[in-house]
């Protein structure tokens, strides 16, 4: 592997983008009427899990800023955008796009060799591989696509395994 390869990369970030093509295809199954609805009282309201998944995307972000930070000097301004709040269904489809178009511009800045790369997080104040941390930010955003899924289930609305996973 040279230090050009983009191989593993563009294998993750087309991963990656499976899992929001299909958070995107959930959040259209959402009734319009249901954003303050909640599992259990001590629950994330739709609306609020809406703001989380934003805070998901945002992690990946933050990575590739970290990786590249004077390529993607304009990320910083991402910092200023709400997340973890209450958030409509048209909000979050828009900024949703947002950071796509952020991962993949980070993404084709990168190749292989940053991937094994260690960098200082908030968690991992001596360093972690890049590939962790996008690994765990895509578990992290899994995860709660699968918590809407769950929503939805709850809420009656079909849902199947088409829902969650690109078929192929």
């Amino acid at each position: 592997m040279t230090r050009e390869s983009h191989d593993l990369a563009e294998l993750l970030l087309s991963k990656l983008e499976e899992q929001i093509e299909r958070t995107e295809h959930l959040l259209t199954l959402i009734p319009a009427d249901k954003l303050e609805w909640r599992p259990l009282p001590e629950s994330l309201r739709v609306c609020d899990l809406l703001g989380h998944l934003l805070e998901c995307l945002a992690g990946f972000c933050a990575a590739l800023f970290a990786v590249n930070p004077e390529g993607l000097a304009h990320f910083v301004n991402l910092k200023d955008r709400p997340v973890n709040h209450c958030c409509e269904i048209e909000e979050s489809r828009t900024r949703i796009t947002e950071y796509s178009k952020c991962i993949r511009e980070g993404f084709a800045l990168i190749g292989d060799y940053d991937l094994a790369r260690r960098i200082p997080t908030v968690f991992v104040q001596q360093g972690e591989a890049v590939m962790s941390i996008l690994l765990g930010n895509l578990e992290h955003l899994i995860n709660h696509k699968y918590q809407l899924f769950f929503y939805l289930k709850l809420m009656g609305v079909e849902v199947g395994t088409a829902d969650l996973y690109r078929v192929r």
